[in-house]
Parts: structure tokens; C-alpha cells; sequence
């Protein structure tokens, strides 16, 4: 094999996190408004983060979700307007008047407008340039044909509400947590156009979130690469005497130097008791002998997240009763991805997974007081994955091809300070599944397998 010596390796590198951060082609976004404007009658209006949601000098810009799925447009302050086509102005002739109104139909037949704030110099001094809607590239740059400044936005509502009664826009949940940037964008709608009725698109953003497409796709298997590169990583160095903290240290290095732009959710590193605590995020504590380490991480990569975890015997050996409950585990694993099909639900009565996953458990093995193990399974064992590490929608919705969701049992004794949870990325398929994990053993055997491996190996090297 041809040797690279280290500055090629590290231009390599730079050129492989460069293109990682790039968004999905235009039309991939334009295909989804298209879409999701056909299935209302009326104007949507969704608002972008602003920017201000974390003041912290130390926060990094992450667009809002929905508003991303849509339009790929990663900078503050922007909105997104969408114009239902209606048959009238499918055939050229609007009968309601709106394009005359709004004057903003596409040469294409699609009605959507992309609203930017202006461009602020100063600003543009320490945050670097942004894109401009008066940009003379803005059209290349965001894929949209119509990009106006922000202070349209409101004219042109109040121009769309004479032909328009009903808006739609993402309402906040009843009790919407943290910065209310849901609440404050329905404010500024109704500011705008107050005798216009408001109805919520996100049941039907949730849906199509739901059914990943092959670009989705792509994203999707590269955060899951990455982040198996970090969880072999961690097999490999995991020893008695480290810290939670460093193993995670050293996994979120592998996953920035694979291209992910950052962590898809806080990193859970637990050993001995703090393997049963859930969402365990300290990473405090010292790794001991005989402890079981539970490691879920992943990265998110190009906007994508992958949730992966991985139960480790920190010695590199499994105690008898620690590999009890892990093969107990893997079991029940094993039995929900058997069911995983178009067709079949996440939860619910007999046949869901969560109910699969829940009987196999109950039904192997014991505690110390020989009662049955599912008082201590007090999760679901799945949920979908995409732009959001727990995507939206419905968990009762049958599973259809495209879609992408965890499988993750778990089994958590506190008085035995044994906790161990296995967790894959599965894709459905026509057929049935296809595992995007599958690089990474599951087998206890396995792993005590690619632990001793890595120990022999630094005590031969000199």
C-alpha cells in the first residue's frame, strides 16, 4: 500500500470534515416544501432560531429542527413562507387574486419565499459574513428562487390574509420549555395578521420526519461510522484507574475528527452504580475493577444523529453474574429486531416491540430475591432517530420502509451496581430491517474478545 506521510494525512483529514458539513442538495428541500405545502390549504409560516436562544459566549448556532428540514439554511433570523397552490393557480390563473396580491409566484408554480435579516457589517467583523437577501448569489446560495428581507414579512402576511383565513405555523406545546421561540414566533404572526385562524404543522412535519429519504440516509450511516469508530475506540483503551470523563473525551475526538459538528446529545460514560442511572451525565467518577461501564454515545453529523450504546466489563471480563444480565439483554434485543417489519409498532399491546422486549425479560432470570427482572427495564426500547436524537411523531404510527429507529433493552440493578443497556441504529426495510450498526460486535464474547486483543497489543509493543 502506498505510504502518506502525516501532511497528507492531515490534508485528507481537513478535506473529509470540510465536506461534512455541507448541506443536502436544493432540490432535496425543495421536494419536501413542495410536498408539505400540498397538504394544507393555506399559508405556512415557519421562523428559523434567532440566534438568541443562548446567550452563553461559548454557544454554538444550531438551526431549529423543522425549519432546517425544510430549507437547509443554517444562519439566525430567518423565516420560511410558504403559498399552497391551489387548482386555480396551477392552471396560470389565480381566481383568489393572491399572486396578484403577493406578487411572488416562482416561475416554476411554486410559491415560497425564504425572508433574511439584513446584513450587519459590524456584526459580520466578529462573526463572520453571513448571506444577505440582497446578496446578488442569494438564490444559488439557499436554493430559493424568491429571498426577500425580513422586514417584508409582515406586509406580505397582511397582503396573503385577504385571500387567507387559515395560517399554519408551529405552535408551542401547552407548556413549551426553555427559550419560548415557538410562543414568541406565534406572537409576531398574530401581531401581523390577528383575525387570521392558526393551525399547527407539526403533525405533518413530524410524519415526513418520520420516513427518511436516501440523502437523510447517507448523513445518517456517516454519524453512525463515525460514532462506532469512538465506540471500538473505547473498547480498545477502557481500563481500571481511567476516568468516565476521559473515555468520553476520547470518543468525542474521534467523532470531530470524522466531520460531526458535535455531540447528538450529552455523552453517558457510567460506571458501577452509575450504570443503572439512566441519563447518567457527571462523568466524574473512576473506572474500578469488576465495575460494568454502560457507553452511549453518538455523534451527529451533518446534521444527523446517531445513539449508540455499549455495556463494557472494565477489566475486560464479564463477571458471571454481570454476563447473566447482559446476555439477558441481548436476548431480548435480539427478539425485538426479529419483529422489526413494515407494520409493526414501537409500543403497545402483544406484538409491539416494547411488549416483546418486556415479556423476553420478565421471563429470564432473577434478583437476589427471585423475583422477575422487568422492574428494573423502566424504558421504552425505542424511538426514531433523524435531525433530533429522539426524533418527532408518532411512536404508535406502524414502522414503513425509510423509517430509522433505536432498538435499546436495558436491565438496571441498583443494589448490584450492575446496569447494561445495548443499543442499535436499525433502518426498515421492505423486507424487514438492515442494521446500521452492524460493524460494532454485540456479543459479550465479542467484546471481551477486542479488549483482550487491545491489551496484549500494548503490552508486546515496546
Amino acid at each position: 500500500m502506498r505510504r502518506i506521510n502525516f501532511l497528507q494525512l492531515a490534508i485528507l483529514c481537513l478535506c473529509f470534515v470540510a465536506q461534512a458539513r455541507f448541506r443536502q442538495p436544493s432540490d432535496e428541500y425543495a421536494a419536501r416544501r413542495a410536498k408539505l405545502r400540498a397538504a394544507v390549504d393555506g399559508p405556512i409560516v415557519i421562523f428559523g432560531y434567532t440566534g438568541h436562544e443562548d446567550a452563553s459566549e461559548v454557544a454554538l448556532f444550531f438551526q431549529e429542527p423543522h425549519f432546517y428540514y425544510l430549507t437547509g439554511h443554517s444562519e439566525p433570523g430567518a423565516v420560511l413562507l410558504l403559498i399552497p397552490e391551489t387548482t386555480a393557480n396551477k392552471s396560470g390563473a389565480d381566481q383568489s387574486g393572491a399572486e396578484k396580491s403577493d406578487g411572488k409566484q416562482s416561475a416554476d408554480g411554486l410559491r415560497e419565499i425564504l425572508f433574511l435579516p439584513a446584513r450587519n457589517p459590524a456584526e459580520e467583523v466578529w462573526e463572520g459574513p453571513k448571506i444577505g437577501p440582497n446578496d446578488p448569489d442569494v438564490a444559488a446560495k439557499t436554493g430559493f428562487a424568491n429571498v426577500e428581507p425580513i422586514a417584508n414579512l409582515r406586509g406580505d402576511l397582511e397582503k396573503l390574509a385577504k385571500t387567507y383565513k387559515t395560517f399554519y405555523t408551529l405552535l408551542p406545546p401547552k407548556h413549551e420549555e426553555g427559550y419560548p421561540h415557538l410562543t414568541n414566533s406565534v406572537a409576531e404572526i398574530r401581531a401581523a395578521i390577528p383575525h387570521a385562524t392558526l393551525k399547527d404543522i407539526t403533525p405533518q412535519l413530524d410524519a415526513m420526519r418520520q420516513v427518511k429519504s436516501a440523502g437523510e440516509l447517507a448523513l445518517m450511516q456517516k454519524a453512525i461510522d463515525v460514532s462506532v469508530d469512538a465506540q471500538f475506540d473505547a473498547m480498545r483503551h477502557m481500563r481500571p484507574g481511567m476516568f468516565e470523563y476521559q473515555i468520553a473525551a476520547r470518543m468525542k475526538e474521534i467523532h470531530e475528527m470524522g466531520g460531526c459538528s458535535r455531540e447528538a446529545y450529552a455523552p453517558i460514560v457510567g460506571a458501577g452504580f452509575s450504570s443503572t442511572v439512566l441519563h447518567y451525565s457527571a462523568l466524574d467518577a473512576e473506572i474500578k475493577d469488576g465495575d460494568v461501564v454502560v457507553i452511549d454515545v453518538g455523534g451527529e453529523y451533518g446534521g444527523y444523529a446517531a445513539d449508540i450504546t455499549r455495556t463494557l466489563p472494565a477489566n475486560g471480563t464479564f463477571t458471571p453474574r454481570q454476563r447473566e444480565i447482559y446476555d439477558i439483554v441481548l436476548g431480548a434485543q435480539n427478539a425485538a429486531l426479529a419483529a422489526v417489519k413494515p407494520g409493526a409498532v414501537l409500543t403497545g399491546d402483544k406484538g409491539s416491540l416494547q411488549a416483546i422486549v418486556t415479556e423476553y425479560i420478565n421471563t429470564h432470570g432473577h434478583d437476589k430475591e427471585g423475583r422477575t427482572l422487568g422492574r428494573y427495564y423502566p424504558h421504552g426500547v425505542s424511538h426514531h432517530l433523524g435531525l433530533d436524537v429522539h426524533d418527532p411523531g408518532d411512536r404508535a404510527r406502524p414502522l414503513e420502509p425509510g423509517m430509522v429507529v433505536t432498538v435499546e433493552p436495558g436491565i438496571y440493578i441498583p443494589e448490584e451496581n450492575i446496569g447494561v443497556r445495548i443499543e442499535d441504529d436499525v433502518l426498515v426495510t421492505k423486507d424487514g430491517y438492515q442494521l446500521l450498526t452492524a460493524r460494532l460486535p454485540r456479543t459479550a464474547d465479542e467484546i471481551e474478545k477486542i479488549m483482550a486483543e487491545a491489551r496484549t497489543r500494548d503490552q508486546t509493543q515496546p
